[in-house]
């Protein structure tokens, strides 16, 4: 009987001894989670409100049937009361269409510029007709999808940027197009003219317009910060 009673102790022993791994992998996935921020709305889909646009392009941004629209010519939007919110680790979505022949990209990790192209971050394309053989789902003059987009105009789809370390992730409708980190000797100034400040840093989100007959809509945006 002792003999019996043993080996049942030893055995529940042994699967107890099994489960310890598995509950401590549990623990670990649950505190990963609880230590990334909540998804954050970063458009009411109403108005403005927590956007700051750039001096140029007056009426470049308006909002219609609850959609974001871009056009009217060169101008950045940028997230934060004053233009100026601050992310480093992130990850950030938002769906996304195109029409005929517009350009536009969302910057991370810049700041606020009154005018011009934003000087500070990196571009992630937006462009699945225009002539610029730079399409969406690119990291703009650093690691390029070329000449064919995979984004079609008219057609929502899925823009989702994560940014860990120096690490750059971007997907398009789920399928990765980029897959990039940043050397730690990393030099713009060396490889991308007029583009110095091509770094890592942190920063808020911009959402560019492009030309003058350009026009691209968004909606959904969303940002959630990472550890």
């Amino acid at each position: 009987m002792a003999s019996y009673a043993a080996k049942g102790y030893s055995a529940m022993k042994t699967r107890f001894a099994f489960l310890i791994p598995v509950f401590a992998f549990f623990v670990s996935v649950a505190s990963a989670a609880d230590k990334a921020g909540a998804w954050t709305s970063m458009f009411n889909g109403k108005d403005l409100s927590g956007w700051k646009a750039t001096e140029e392009g007056p009426g470049s941004f308006s909002v219609e049937d609850g959609v974001l629209k871009i056009g009217t010519g060169r101008a950045h939007l940028f997230y934060g009361v004053d233009g100026n919110a601050s992310f480093k680790n992130f990850e950030f979505k938002a769906k996304v269409k195109t029409t005929k022949g517009s350009n536009s990209g969302i910057y991370i990790h810049t700041a606020y510029e009154p005018k011009g192209w934003p000087s500070k971050g990196y571009e992630c394309q937006v462009n699945s007709t225009h002539t610029d053989r730079k399409k969406t789902g690119g990291l703009y003059a650093v690691q390029d999808v070329l000449d064919k987009a995979p984004s079609t105009d008219e057609v929502w789809f899925d823009y989702y940027i994560k940014v860990e370390g120096k690490r750059i992730m971007i997907q398009i409708d789920g399928k990765t197009t980029v897959d990039w980190t940043e050397p730690a000797d990393w030099d713009p100034s060396k490889s991308l003219k007029n583009m110095n400040g091509r770094k890592l840093s942190s920063g808020t989100i911009a959402l560019q317009g492009h030309d003058p007959k350009s026009v691209t809509y968004y909606k959904d945006l969303m940002i959630r910060p990472l550890p």
